[in-house]
């Protein structure tokens, strides 16, 4: 049964996945319907979360919006991400940085991760 399930999933995953960690600052260009005509829409925010496997796999990016915090939640091989841009990477030590919604301000910003190099 698990064999059957894994090749039906095969088919609704992304040919090329979607490549960002926790902590990253990143824009999601999603497609929206209104009527007849689509556009894209952008959301700009910090990952705070990464769950699930396969077609069931989400991430949650997280903003700050007139003073509110606005979180949202992305399926990761969603055909509505047109793409994702990674704008900065965050150093974390954590999978789930929930710890982020208790922050204002300054607070909330990480510290920038160095690139790796080739040799490493």
């Amino acid at each position: 049964m698990q064999e059957l399930l894994k090749k039906v999933e095969e088919s609704s995953l992304r040919e090329e996945p979607l490549e960002f960690e926790i902590g990253d600052t990143v824009d999601v260009h999603t497609r929206i319907k209104e009527g007849s005509k689509e556009r894209i829409q952008v959301f700009t925010g910090v990952v705070i979360a990464r769950r699930g496997s396969g077609t069931r796999e989400n991430f949650t990016v997280r903003r700050i919006v007139a003073g509110e915090g606005v979180e949202r939640i992305f399926p990761v091989h969603s055909p509505k991400i047109a793409k994702l841009d990674v704008k900065r990477h965050g150093r974390v030590r954590r999978a789930k940085l929930y710890y982020l919604r208790d922050r204002v301000g300054k607070a909330t910003r990480l510290t920038e991760r160095r690139a790796k190099r080739d040799g490493e």
